[in-house]
């Protein structure tokens, strides 16, 4: 007879310790079998639990009693047996540590498997190498994000742990705020909203379902982007709207799938053009007198200075529809009927986190033109404010539950290992590590940026200096990774590659479940549990509609010689003589235990009652229907209840950014549309486009989670995810206007190469009005499948040719989407004979090309 058991998982990738989309996991002879939502009332009866409804229009929204899982939850168990699996620690073949190390060979030469004892030897002895021939400061920690959601495991910070235990002045990559690059370097300089510069999201679903008429979505998916942190609570949400009459406009270079079941309206605006729509919004409001003075008046300073501006006193431009139209390629027609709308309905925003527009050059601006729009019609009142469908959760204030989560938030941080990068003294932010690498820096000569970067820093640290190498450092000479797709998620991946293969990085360690992307490129590969083969406690506090803390028991054993982050690291530390210090005097089930008892309960549940059920819930707030809502308090007394700008209202003219970056002319202190600059020439509108004539939007992966489960075969077969080329392979999908592709005779499913100056990526051909003349679309993250490493790469990852300049000049965020390329149709098979070696590996169309091309067997 088979051992069946039942395990809750979070199947949510928001890699920072806060789970979602908890799924009751059904094993039986240590192999998973099914995935199933998990039932919220499972152990907790209604009566208690008190689920929500909004009632609206004559309609209601109830919150679910289970938990409404997107497809990758279904799908990732059979990612837990990938092929792709690094089941054993292994070692590059021509990486010698007491010879030649050759890292012109990363990314080509092969790996030899070798012992945990003799990988755990093998890093201890090059940290304690490097910092007796460097300084610690010359090892660098990839700790980052992008990863699966673990707390006492977590994938993303228990070398920080250790390495804090050695010192306080080793070198952290500083993730920048990559989902919300715009707010952050720019709403935050009008709004505050401290820590992420975005919105104030208190009790929204109900003031929208009550109050707005219109909602207008800026370059999101709430069909795509959510599923991996949200679930599918906004797209029932949207259905809804859709329902009780809330028109719905998308405002998107691409028909997304949100769009394409919710829109009642598209406007296929170009990229990085966004700010020149707003401000011509902002023109006719202003010139026909229906925009909010009184409010203006009370709420806001330097609004003549935007006015200035958009009136064409400046610069001798009104912003008009008909000086926008040619600019965003949007019929100044549209652009009035948008405004006349807005002005007559109540109206509000809404985003799903790193939508395209975002993450793009100069992406601050239209952000600060979200901020100017809503203010000028009244920022706060009833269904006027500004909604995100994604991470809601994470940054809500006691007094101010974020929906659709009413009840109680519960938080087990105490157990969370990561975050520890707090305590050193040198970082660089991650979007200049090629740079900073690669340039000729020392600390008295240094690589310098403004502000800490990492997301949860208040706005006054934008206008602080950092440098790399900090004093008295010298550069990065290893580099130890633990969530592996730089080269896939963040700006000039190309040029990481050539920082990982530059002869000054003397030692790459790469930890990862599975072979792939900067794996290709490390010395010394660890090999990583999926967390399913792990024990461990989760929650989960927005996602599901109430409060969740959960064991997450060990659903199958461990794969091969595969262990936690927690254990790996431990590896290391014990080789170190710290492991004790390392553990911090804790075994794993005390850690557990902890992340339970110090989390504010609404029941009196013991820690062995709380294994027994599995899961603890927090009821619905009483209150919840009276809880503020949005910037509402703001709107009602913006002197009680006053904003984090120096002024406490809306700054229209940004008096910090004025003060301290009085010369920045590509992020003044007034909102502006910039085409280009010197930074960026990414625009249509610059001569370099009659060379790279299209702009690419790379938004958030329909069938994948940024870089993760590109080797799902269930979400392989799905004709949408992949094109199959002549040759077998399956290319990542590139749509493209059927006219332009007329025009460049290129068909349905052909190959195509996507190019710049900064390198060239494959893709399959899907001919679309989906997208609009010259703009391709094809989303990030796909599995790095090298031609050239450096130059080219089969698999897609378009992210490689991303430029590798920051949003602007003092604002270091991303630049992913939105850049300049050409497009071409290419023979694969004369591809395959100027390049046998990349076109010879071993291919499996179900998951991609095998990990056994990387392999030497012994």
């Amino acid at each position: 007879m088979s051992e069946e058991r039942t395990v809750y998982k979070s199947t949510g990738m928001n890699s920072f310790g806060i789970g979602a989309n908890v799924a009751e996991v059904d094993v039986a002879d240590d192999r998973i079998v099914r995935v199933r939502p998990m039932r919220y009332d499972k152990e907790y009866s209604a009566d208690y639990l008190k689920p929500w409804t909004i009632k609206a229009r004559g309609s209601e929204f109830h919150s679910s009693m289970k938990a409404l899982l997107p497809p990758y939850a279904y799908a990732y168990k059979k990612r837990i047996y990938s092929k792709n699996r690094i089941l054993y620690p292994y070692k590059r073949i021509d990486w010698d540590p007491r010879g030649e190390r050759h890292p012109e060979n990363r990314g080509k030469s092969k790996f030899v498997r070798i012992s945990w004892d003799e990988a755990a030897t093998l890093i201890a002895d090059e940290i304690t190498r490097v910092k007796d021939t460097y300084g610690l400061p010359s090892v660098f920690i990839q700790g980052d994000g992008h990863g699966e959601t673990k707390v006492v495991h977590a994938s993303h910070g228990c070398a920080t742990r250790l390495m804090n235990v050695l010192g306080d002045d080793w070198t952290y990559q500083a993730r920048q705020p990559d989902s919300w690059e715009g707010w952050y370097w720019g709403a935050k300089h009008m709004w505050g909203q401290d820590p992420l510069g975005q919105f104030d999201m208190g009790n929204l679903l109900l003031d929208i379902a009550e109050n707005t008429d219109m909602l207008v979505f800026c370059g999101c998916d709430m069909e795509t982007t959510t599923w991996g942190w949200q679930g599918q609570i906004p797209s029932q949400y949207c259905f809804w709207l859709t329902e009780i009459g809330v028109k719905q406009v998308y405002i998107c270079p691409d028909l997304n799938y949100g769009a394409a079941v919710h829109a009642d309206k598209w406007i296929p605006v170009l990229p990085n053009t966004d700010a020149a729509l707003m401000a011509a919004v902002a023109y006719v409001w202003m010139t026909e007198g229906t925009y909010d003075k009184e409010y203006l008046a009370s709420h806001a300073v330097g609004f003549d200075w935007f006015e200035y501006y958009i009136s064409g006193k400046e610069d001798g431009q009104p912003k008009t529809p008909e000086w926008a139209a040619p600019i965003c390629g949007v019929p100044s027609r549209q652009i009035k009927a948008l405004a006349h709308e807005w002005a007559k309905r109540p109206t509000s925003m809404a985003h799903g986190n790193g939508g395209s527009f975002i993450r793009s050059c100069y992406s601050h601006e239209p952000a600060r033109f979200e901020v100017a729009l809503m203010t000028m019609q009244g920022l706060g009142k009833p269904g006027r404010n500004v909604v995100k469908f994604i991470e809601w959760y994470m940054y809500g204030l006691p007094s101010q539950q974020p929906a659709p989560c009413y009840s109680s938030n519960m938080t087990v941080g105490a157990a969370y290992r990561g975050w520890d990068f707090v305590q050193t003294k040198s970082f660089i932010t991650k979007t200049l590590v090629p740079e900073a690498i690669l340039g000729d820096y020392t600390y008295e000569h240094p690589l310098t940026w403004q502000g800490y970067t990492v997301a949860g820093w208040p706005r006054e640290d934008q206008y602080k200096t950092y440098q790399y190498p900090i004093p008295g450092a010298q550069g990065i000479h290893m580099i130890w990774t633990d969530t592996p797709c730089w080269t896939t998620c963040w700006n000039g991946g190309n040029r990481m590659i050539e920082a990982l293969r530059s002869e000054k990085i003397e030692c790459v360690v790469a930890q990862q479940p599975w072979f792939e992307n900067d794996c290709l490129f490390a010395d010394i590969l660890l090999p990583i549990n999926t967390k399913y083969e792990e024990r461990d406690i989760g929650q989960d506090n927005g996602a599901a509609p109430f409060g969740l803390i959960y064991l997450e028991e060990q659903a199958v054993k461990p794969l091969g010689e595969s262990k936690s982050d927690w254990e790996a690291v431990g590896e290391v530390a014990k080789k170190l003589g710290v492991y004790d210090e390392y553990v911090e005097g804790r075994s794993l089930e005390e850690w557990i235990q902890l992340g339970f008892e110090s989390a504010e309960k609404p029941l009196d549940l013991s820690f062995d009652e709380f294994k027994e059920k599995g899961y603890l819930a927090a009821p619905t707030r009483d209150d919840w229907e009276e809880l503020p809502r949005g910037f509402e308090l703001f709107y009602k007394d913006p002197e009680g209840h006053p904003l984090s700008t120096p002024t406490g209202k809306v700054e229209f003219y940004a008096t910090a950014l004025a003060e301290h970056f009085p010369d920045d002319d590509e992020r003044p202190p007034v909102p502006h549309f910039i085409p280009y600059g010197r930074r960026h020439q990414e625009s249509l509108l610059h001569p370099r486009s009659e060379e790279y004539p299209f702009l690419i939007v790379s938004n958030h992966p329909r069938w994948r989670i940024h870089a993760n489960m590109d080797d799902i075969p269930w979400l392989r077969e799905i004709p949408t995810c992949k094109v199959t080329g002549p040759d077998g392979y399956k290319y990542e999908p590139v749509w493209i206007n059927p006219q332009d592709a007329a025009e460049r005779g290129i068909e349905d499913g052909d190959v195509v190469r996507l190019y710049n100056d900064r390198g060239w990526v494959l893709g399959g051909a899907v001919l679309t009005e989906r997208i609009r003349p010259s703009v391709v679309y094809q989303d990030h993250g796909a599995r790095v499948d090298p031609i050239e490493p450096g130059v080219s790469d089969r698999g897609g990852a378009n992210n490689l040719i991303a430029p590798n300049k920051t949003t602007s000049q003092n604002a270091p965020g991303e630049v992913t989407s939105g850049f300049l390329v050409n497009i071409e149709k290419v023979d694969v098979f004369e591809l395959a004979q100027q390049y046998p070696e990349a076109f010879g590996r071993a291919y499996d169309a179900d998951e991609g090309v095998e990990i056994m091309n990387w392999i030497q067997e012994a």
